[in-house]
């Protein structure tokens, strides 16, 4: 049979989750079915663990639990955040508050020892890099070689 190409979407706001899917396929069982949707209000949503289950099957345990808490209240805008503005933002802080904030979370470990952000670091603080200095670096490693 034909792989589907079933449409889903979650969509969490300010009072409500919404769930739709259509259903796309060539096979003679599902070319009468129509979308569909269930709309519940975020307690509604946090207390119906059959539609957890459907939204962890169809978008996974991470998109699950990151919308249960937006309707708890627990909003973590700074770990969504795409890297390129990670790196900006953690390039302005000291480089104690680097190593604590490499502790937070997985993410926050890779970006903070990641080369780039290091190599804009040892550009800012030392005045003069030549060319074989570059090359070093690059070889071992920004952070190994600041």
């Amino acid at each position: 049979p034909a792989p589907s190409k079933d449409f889903c979407q979650l969509l969490v706001t300010r009072g409500e989750v919404i769930f739709r899917w259509w259903k796309i396929s060539l096979r003679n069982e599902f070319c009468e079915s129509r979308p569909g949707e269930i709309k519940e209000s975020q307690g509604d949503f946090l207390d119906d663990s059959s539609l957890h289950i459907q939204i962890a099957i169809v978008f996974g345990a991470k998109v699950l639990e990151h919308g249960l808490n937006l309707c708890r209240g627990n909003y973590d805008f700074l770990e969504r955040l795409p890297v390129p503005l990670l790196l900006y933002i953690i390039s302005f802080l000291e480089l104690e508050d680097i190593a604590r904030l490499s502790q937070v979370s997985r993410r926050f470990e890779m970006v903070c020892n990641s080369n780039v952000l290091w190599a804009n670091i040892v550009e800012n603080l030392c005045n003069t890099i030549i060319p074989e200095m570059k090359e070093l670096a690059q070889e071992m490693g920004w952070k190994q070689f600041f």
